[in-house]
């Protein structure tokens, strides 16, 4: 219950997933956690569709197609959420856990759709669906796992994936992907609604608070839209056509776009469940760290790895992209101190309604692809910034060096110069050149082989190298 002081609860109550709160304060605190993942949930939709080739104006005839993938990365966030905390059996880990649409699977699907428009959703769906199920499977070896993937591992896995969308932002600022005969891209009208969008991110998440700071994406991006309004870069006309295409309420479609499996997918969207999996434990920790004080349990690890697999088959049966547990909530959990897990199903209930109402994706979808560009700046930029952040755990001695060293050199490389592979198969080709797999799988592979310690005299030979302590660089004592 509400207390004489304006909290809304006691302190024991706010650290109890299993309390509710009173729904005057349980609804606008879920909505809370909607605002904070709303555009990173719908923004690896548009850049799928954008990397397909889907046509972007409210009368392309790729429009309907946009809006639906729109749609179902609002509902089957939704649903997701609601296995996390709710439950269904052991899936779920009954925590105030927030899914979403996951930024990490980007590079696989980018490459696997590019400028093959809706005849390449057949595989990519099959990939989501087969990778789905597998990610769930690791729900009942997670923990034994973990020991693979430590932050040397993970930390790289996460700076690979910002640095592999770090171009998407940038050409979205600039004036969306760049074509022969687009004489406006990179233009400074363009670059001006990208700037205003991160200048106004910036101001709000460090000189405002509460909501105003947490919403600052969102706020952002609503200021880079009502500029672009003004200097014509959105028409009313355009608005409209775009509510009017949209229906008021549809249904998801099963395989909508058929099933097909591609071994390429497949493999890729497996491989990636680690990550996404390793991740998850993370985001389960911080929050039972930063709202309740206390270690997650076995139960609640296997069950949130549960629900993330479970959620992201779903989705791709129906049309929607591979789902994980969202950290920016994680932060929102630990700053509101409200553990509640209805809180967070409001939200799921209000992102299913969203998701179940087309005109919602048509609003989206208005929005030009340079104001969302500034956005994605700002989050792709975030996703490196974490990544170095767990890699800030590792202890930088000379074998850590060099595993990371060769990993980022042969990923990030592969990922700027595709050309150097273009021999391989079809397959193995789109695997290589994603970067990410060939850096992962490198990193953990030599992580498993490599002696914890070189040998003393390998280390007594090598002048000017790492002290025995892990302290200075390659180069220098």
């Amino acid at each position: 219950m509400k207390m004489a002081d304006g909290s809304i609860g006691t302190a024991a109550e706010l650290r109890d997933p299993n309390y509710t709160p009173p729904l005057t304060q349980a609804i606008p605190l879920g909505i809370q956690h909607v605002l904070a993942m709303f555009v990173s949930n719908v923004t690896p939709a548009i850049i799928v569709a954008g990397a397909a080739g889907f046509g972007f104006g409210s009368n392309s005839p790729d429009f309907p197609e946009l809006l639906y993938m729109i749609q179902m990365s609002m509902l089957f966030a939704g649903v997701a959420t609601l296995l996390q905390t709710i439950t269904l059996g052991p899936v779920g880990a009954a925590l105030p856990i927030v899914q979403g649409t996951s930024f990490a699977f980007l590079p696989i699907m980018i490459p696997l759709v590019a400028g093959k428009g809706v005849d390449a959703l057949g595989a990519l769906y099959g990939g989501v669906l087969i990778g789905g199920l597998f990610h769930a499977a690791l729900g009942m070896v997670i923990g034994k796992i973990r020991f693979a993937l430590p932050p040397l591992v993970t930390g790289l896995v996460v700076t690979m994936i910002g640095l592999a969308l770090v171009k998407v932002g940038i050409q979205y600022a600039a004036g969306g992907v760049p074509a022969i005969g687009k004489p406006e891209y990179g233009s400074l009208l363009n670059w001006s609604a990208a700037l205003i969008v991160i200048f106004a991110t910036l101001g709000l998440k460090f000189f405002a608070r509460g909501m105003l700071s947490i919403s600052a994406v969102l706020l952002g991006l609503i200021v880079g839209y009502i500029y672009a309004l003004m200097v014509g870069m959105v028409s009313f006309e355009a608005i409209g056509t775009s509510w009017t295409r949209a229906s008021a309420f549809a249904l998801p479609v099963p395989f909508k776009y058929g099933f097909e499996f591609s071994f390429a997918a497949i493999l890729g969207f497996c491989l990636m469940a680690f990550v996404s999996a390793v991740e998850t434990v993370g985001d389960v920790s911080g929050i039972t760290q930063g709202g309740a004080g206390r270690e997650a349990t076995d139960k609640e690890i296997a069950g949130a790895t549960y629900a993330d697999g479970l959620g992201t088959a779903v989705a791709g049966i129906f049309g929607g992209l591979p789902n994980t547990s969202f950290s920016q909530n994680v932060g929102l959990i630990a700053m509101t101190g409200v553990m509640s897990r209805h809180v967070v199903t409001c939200g799921a209930i209000f992102l299913i309604i969203c998701g179940l109402v087309p005109k919602v994706g048509a609003i989206i979808r208005t929005i030009p692809i340079e104001v969302l560009g500034g956005g994605v700046i700002v989050m792709f930029g975030m996703v490196v910034a974490a990544g170095i952040s767990m890699l800030s755990d590792v202890d930088w001695n000379r074998r850590n060096m060099v595993i990371f060293a060769i990993s980022l050199s042969v990923g990030l490389g592969l990922q700027l110069e595709p050309g150097a592979v273009q021999y391989l198969p079809d397959t193995l080709r789109i695997l290589m050149t994603s970067g990410l797999l060939p850096a992962a799988v490198i990193a953990i592979v030599l992580n498993l082989v490599l002696p914890m310690e070189l040998p003393g005299s390998a280390t007594e030979e090598v002048s000017g190298g790492m002290s025995g302590h892990g302290q200075g660089s390659l180069g220098h004592d």
